[in-house]
């Protein structure tokens, strides 16, 4: 995929009136930085620390819901001032995952070493996240120089450096920089994600740290964070596979001086952007999902809660599906089939299927159509698919990549 010009670029992402992309600069208070440090055979970035100068620094953070979580995960979570993390050190080329006691001892270094080089005093200020090969032992003397000069090359303006230096099979960085106009001012809100392999739903099955200079209390930015995750990093899948390090975090500076408080306006404005923000870096995951070509989109009605997303899911990691989608194939049959293996049963299902609002399938039969025009419909990058259940209630969105042969061709050399 070529470079990307405009941050909003998806039609299924609504953008937010009050939103406008300035050029570039992480906001008030931040300052951040990617090096090289010998992780990466390659010999690219793969070092990035990224830092608030600002004491009262307020955040919120999520991550994998994996049995076997990699040992940053589970530093965050033993050892981490959640509400209050000041800076962020994140590796790429190695998972840091089934390392043992090493591995936990190791990204405990990598956690002294960032609150040294960022110059935030406490340890426990600082999270670390790893990404990359599981099972490989960490080089943390070559982690531990990159640390300290990442400190050196902190800067306002870093984090592109900072999107570039998290990347492992990512085809290109993905980052956001938006201005936010509020009731009590404009806010800067920036981003940096990664991911395009080891994504499904579950959790967010990625990296992604979230900066703003919006004054946010813990409580309220923890509340943002659940909501948006959830309609976000949540709803995407690329092969079904729940990564060990999944974690997503946002900062808040307070920088700007603007408060956003709870249950007002500004509360609502600042949520939509940053949702608007992680739909768009979910979907980028999904289109960068190792060689994919499409993006599908399928939305479940009917039924109850658990039915939509059981269809959703089976839908989304149906390889039959998704090489389909890769191959710009209106096989509605394959959806019909994943339907039927989500909701099992011995009566024939009244199921509806509608690709590119051209019904296909009605009450579980065939509805004349023209195949030409609909095979024209599915050639464009993002394909929707829409399928009703018999009863009421009941809603859920999944978006997902294809399947093709890059995808099989990176994968069988990953780690060699």
């Amino acid at each position: 995929m070529t470079a990307i010009h405009s941050f909003f670029r998806s039609r299924w992402i609504e953008v937010p009136a009050n939103v406008s992309e300035p050029h570039a600069g992480l906001p008030r208070g931040f300052r951040a930085a990617g090096v090289a440090c010998g992780i990466k055979p390659s010999g690219g970035p793969d070092l990035g620390l990224l830092v608030s100068d600002v004491p009262q620094t307020s955040s919120a953070a999520r991550f994998t819901r994996s049995g076997t979580q990699s040992a940053p995960v589970l530093l965050c979570r033993e050892r981490c001032e959640l509400a209050g993390i000041r800076a962020v050190v994140a590796n790429s080329g190695n998972a840091n995952a089934a390392t043992g006691r090493p591995g936990y001892e190791n990204a405990a270094e990598m956690q002294r070493a960032a609150a040294l080089a960022g110059g935030v005093g406490s340890a426990g200020a600082v999270a670390v996240a790893s990404t990359g090969v599981i099972g490989v032992p960490l080089p943390i003397d070559a982690v531990r120089r990159g640390i300290a000069e990442a400190g050196h090359a902190l800067r306002h303006d870093g984090d592109a450096d900072f999107a570039a230096a998290i990347r492992t099979t990512d085809a290109f960085a993905k980052h956001a920089c938006l201005d936010v106009e509020l009731e009590g001012g404009v806010v800067r809100l920036t981003a940096q994600a990664k991911g395009a392999g080891m994504i499904s739903p579950g959790f967010a099955t990625l990296l992604c740290f979230v900066q703003t200079d919006a004054a946010l209390t813990p409580d309220t930015a923890d509340l943002l964070l659940s909501v948006t995750v959830k309609r976000s990093f949540e709803r995407v899948s690329v092969d079904g596979q729940l990564s060990t390090s999944d974690t997503v975090i946002l900062q808040c500076s307070g920088e700007s001086g603007v408060q956003v408080q709870p249950e007002t306006e500004d509360e609502l404005l600042f949520g939509e952007a940053l949702d608007a923000v992680l739909r768009q870096l979910a979907l980028y995951i999904v289109s960068d999902g190792e060689g994919a070509r499409r993006v599908g989109r399928v939305v479940v009605r009917g039924g109850d809660d658990r039915a939509v997303h059981r269809v959703a899911r089976a839908v989304a990691d149906s390889p039959l599906v998704k090489t389909a989608l890769y191959g710009g194939d209106p096989n509605w049959g394959r959806i019909v089939q994943a339907v039927g293996m989500a909701m099992p049963g011995t009566a024939p299902l009244e199921v509806d299927v509608t690709i590119e609002g051209t019904p296909v399938c009605a009450r579980g039969q065939y509805v004349p159509h023209d195949t030409d025009a609909l095979t024209a419909a599915v050639q464009s990058e993002e394909i929707e698919y829409e399928i009703e259940l018999p009863g009421e209630g009941a809603e859920t969105e999944l978006f997902f990549s294809d399947l093709g042969h890059e995808y099989v061709t990176l994968n069988a050399e990953y780690a060699t």
